[in-house]
């Protein structure tokens, strides 16, 4: 796995190759945490929370990403490969951010409908 302080610099690669408009209201930014995050909600543990964004609090409106998920998940992924899912996590974490400036509340029904897709048992 690549490490934290590397990951960060990719992350801010990412970054830095988006839309300036992207960033209005982000007054926190984007922040790379150690942690390992899973989903509480499913009530199992296999399921890692990569990013999330974040509005109101001390912090204001910011973008978490998680480098402990992605070690977890992606650790055995190439540079390429992992700053490619890095970019994926930033920009759908990034169109949180812009619906909730529009006042809108698509990706988080969408992210709502894949957990629940997800938890549904499987049939054989």
């Amino acid at each position: 796995m690549v490490d934290f302080d590397e990951v960060g610099i990719m992350l801010d690669e990412v970054a830095a190759g988006l839309p300036q408009e992207f960033y209005k209201e982000l007054n926190g930014g984007i922040i790379l945490l150690p942690d390992v995050k899973r989903n509480k909600i499913s009530g199992r543990n296999d399921l890692y929370i990569m990013g999330e964004y974040h509005r109101g609090g001390g912090l204001g409106r910011y973008i978490a990403i998680y480098y402990g998920s992605f070690e977890r998940v992606h650790g055995h992924l190439g540079r390429e490969a992992l700053k490619e899912k890095l970019a994926h996590t930033l920009k759908h974490e990034f169109t949180h951010h812009m619906e909730s400036l529009a006042g809108e509340r698509g990706l988080e029904k969408k992210d709502e409908q894949f957990l629940a897709d997800y938890l549904r048992p499987r049939s054989r």
